[in-house]
C-alpha cells in the first residue's frame, strides 16, 4: 500500500470518518474534493498553455529605440512647462 498504510489502517480510518461526519456527508466531501483537485487541474494547464502561446518575452524581442534627447530642447519643455503652471495659478 502506499505511503506505509495496511489495509487494517485504511480500514480503521474509513470506519473512524464515517463515524465522525455519517454516511450522507462523505460522499459530498469526495465529490467536492473531486471538483476542487479538477479545477486545480484545469487552472494549472491553462496558466501553462498560456504560457507556451504567448508572443515573444521583452528579453528576447528587440529593444524599442528611443528618440535622441537634447538638452536645449529639454531646457525649453522645462520652462514652457513653468510658465503654463504659473497661469494657471494666476
Amino acid at each position: 500500500m502506499p505511503f506505509g498504510i495496511s489495509i487494517w489502517e485504511l480500514l480503521i480510518l474509513l470506519v473512524v470518518l464515517l463515524l465522525i461526519f455519517g454516511a450522507k456527508r462523505l460522499p459530498e466531501m469526495g465529490r467536492s474534493l473531486g471538483k476542487g483537485m479538477r479545477e486545480f487541474k484545469d487552472s494549472v494547464t491553462g496558466v501553462e498553455e498560456a504560457v507556451s502561446t504567448t508572443e515573444p518575452t521583452a528579453s528576447t524581442a528587440a529593444p524599442a529605440e528611443l528618440p535622441a534627447a537634447s538638452s536645449e530642447s529639454n531646457a525649453e519643455a522645462s520652462a514652457s512647462e513653468a510658465e503654463s503652471e504659473r497661469e494657471t495659478v494666476r
